[in-house]
This record gives C-alpha cells, structure tokens and sequence, in this order.
C-alpha cells in the first residue's frame, strides 16, 4: 500500500487554515462596484427612450438585500452624491431618492419577521418604479402620457433585471470575503 505524503493530505483541507479574508477588500467592494455602476451607463448609447435601467441604483438595493446590514442608512448621501455627477437628473435627486430607500428598505425590514427572495424582488421593483417615476416627475419635463408610456420599457427592464444584479451582488460578496492567503 501506497504512503499518501502528509502535505498532500493537509493541501486537500489545510490550505484553508490561517487564512482570512482581506480587510480592505471587506469594506470597498461594495462601495467601488456602486461608484462604478454610477459611471457605467455613461459609456452606453444614447437613444430617444429611456431604455437603460438606473444601474447604480440597482446595485445599490442589490447591496442593501442581499447583505442587509453591510451598507448603513446614511450610505445614500455620499453614493447618491456621486451618482448625481452623472446620471443626468437635477443635482441633489440621487442624494435624496437613495437616501429615502435606504430608509424605506431598513423600515421594511424591521417589519417583516421573515424574508424570502421574492419578497426582495418586490421591494426592489416597487422602489425601482418609485425611482424611475419620481425622476420623471422632477426631471424638469413636462410629465405627458406619452412620455409616461415611454418609461414603461425602463421600468419593465428594471425589475426584471433586478435577480441579475442580485446574483452579481452575491459573487462580488462572495469574492469579498475570500480567503487570501496570510503573507509571509
């Protein structure tokens, strides 16, 4: 019978041990990949309907669900500060709007005694739709039915978008928390 070497053995299950995840990977991933959607739908073509849903905001409810407590309440100033840079809506919108689901989010969570995933696909859609509507009213435009219907493919793509940034959020969580290895 073959002797299996001991540091073969201990590479299956060993390599684990006395290691912990990175401090600064821990505490900026979530912020950075939200500034990050913040700038992504710059790059996007520009077309005559609001197509491309609110992407930072999107990855911001996806941070705030799927790990609850991870973001504080006042995370909506500064994101929404920077988002405002870029997102086209009178400055402050975002500032308000993201401070005022983080707000809606915690209450809701308070709440409910249990939480399920189409719960959270919920919450998203219903705060989504509040976002997109109350850009539209306060964008300065003149609020027709004909540029209501035109926001109806935004919202649509919105919530139904919205378990792809949850799943997105879970593998950058997941990347966040990975175990590297101690140097030295």
């Amino acid at each position: 019978m073959e002797r299996m070497d001991p540091r073969a053995r201990s590479d299956a299950y060993g390599s684990r041990i006395n290691r912990s995840h990175s401090p600064f990977l821990a505490s900026i991933v979530p912020w950075a990949s939200i500034l990050l959607a913040s700038v992504l739908p710059v790059f996007v073509i520009a077309t005559a309907l609001p197509i491309v849903p609110p992407i930072a905001f999107l990855v911001l409810l996806a941070w705030r669900l799927v790990r609850p407590g991870l973001l504080p309440v006042w995370a909506g100033l500064p994101l929404g500060l920077f988002d405002d840079l870029f997102n086209g809506q009178p400055f402050g919108f975002a500032v308000f709007t993201w401070s005022m689901a983080l707000i809606a989010i915690e209450i809701i969570e308070t709440r409910l005694p249990w939480r399920a995933f189409w719960q959270d696909w919920f919450t998203a859609g219903t705060i989504a739709l509040a976002y997109i509507l109350s850009g539209w009213l306060l964008s300065g435009g003149t609020p027709t039915i004909h540029s209501l219907v035109a926001l109806g493919p935004q919202v649509v793509f919105s919530i139904l978008l919205f378990p792809l940034f949850a799943r997105l959020v879970a593998r950058l969580d997941r990347f966040r928390l990975h175990r590297w290895k101690a140097l030295g």
